[in-house]
């Protein structure tokens, strides 16, 4: 039986809909509205690469912070790696989009599309890391099985 501090911290159905449904309305504006804006190609492509990497940056830092709180070790260059990359996609935004020969609507929406691609980048990965946790937990001592080096698995099957 699941303890009440468990149930607690699974993530209801409707919460991941939600975070997930967030995500992709957010990285689908962001990319149509590159698609469609004015801008010379090698401009989207700043664009572009600016979301894929404050996307793969909030998600790296909260699950350091995540490991963090859990006790894991984590090391201060990676942690400090993954917060300069976060603000650094934050900057690189502002700054391009300060510069950009867009309407102030334009940027505005840029900046909204981006702010909600990370934040529910962030939601997304912590329901995936509390969902992992939760399906750790009511796994029985006695039935969890060690997983296979990929080495053992691969020289198994030659």
């Amino acid at each position: 039986m699941e303890t009440m501090e468990n149930q607690a911290r699974i993530p209801t159905k409707a919460f991941r809909s939600a975070a997930i449904m967030a995500l992709i309305i957010g990285v689908v504006s962001y990319l149509v509205g590159l698609f469609n804006a004015y801008m010379q190609l090698n401009e989207k492509g700043y664009y572009f690469t600016v979301l894929l990497l404050g996307l793969f940056a909030v998600v790296s830092l909260q699950k350091t912070v995540r490991d963090k709180m859990a006790g894991m070790a984590v090391t201060r260059a990676y942690f400090g790696a993954c917060g300069v990359a976060t603000a650094a996609a934050i900057v690189l935004l502002v700054v391009g989009l300060y510069n950009a020969q867009l309407l102030l609507s334009e940027k505005g929406f840029f900046g909204m599309a981006f702010t909600l691609s990370l934040f529910a980048a962030i939601t997304v990965q912590k329901n995936v890391r509390d969902m992992a946790e939760s399906s750790d937990e009511q796994l029985p001592a006695d039935t969890a099985q060690p997983q296979e080096s990929l080495l053992s698995q691969t020289s198994s099957g030659l």
